[in-house]
């Protein structure tokens, strides 16, 4: 399993970190999963926004926390962005419809998916966001054969 680790000093380092990913998105002929971990104010959203607005789009990026998800046209992907802290059982996602987003092209940021259980496509990268003092710390890993192609690209623009 491949990892990649930075320290995010502020909310704009968090940001930077989610255009990072954007700018390392493999072509669009894929559903990619990303899963976000971390505790309520870790930057989850904070990381779905700039990688959002890496793609292009311009608008608010807020936490679907009470709509559940949002989706986003942007950089020839169509991206859900997901909130599930608010689940109580993973079989309400069956009432989402969330399959319909199970497609190539699509980007899947879902927040807290320990909640989503088995029911949710397997995550091909787990950003994994913690709070340290004044700093929030970032680990990125690769879950699948995507998700590593995913991080090499990101660790090679890291290193350029």
């Amino acid at each position: 399993m491949s990892e990649l680790r930075q320290v995010c000093a502020s909310e704009s380092d968090t940001e930077a970190l989610g255009a990072a990913l954007a700018r390392a998105l493999p072509v669009a002929d894929l559903l990619l999963v990303v899963h976000l971990c971390g505790e309520l104010g870790a930057g989850k959203t904070t990381l779905a926004r700039g990688l959002l607005r890496q793609l292009g789009h311009a608008a608010a990026v807020r936490s679907p926390t009470y709509t559940l998800f949002e989706t986003y046209q942007a950089g020839g992907w169509t991206v859900l962005h997901a909130d599930l802290y608010r689940l109580r059982d993973p079989e309400e996602l069956e009432n989402l419809g969330l399959r319909d987003f199970a497609l190539p092209g699509h980007l899947w940021l879902v927040e807290w998916p320990d909640k989503g259980g088995q029911l949710l496509p397997p995550a091909d990268l787990q950003v994994q966001l913690t709070v340290t003092g004044a700093t929030h710390a970032a680990a990125v890993r690769a879950l699948s054969a995507a998700g590593t192609r995913w991080l090499a690209g990101l660790e090679q623009r890291a290193s350029n």
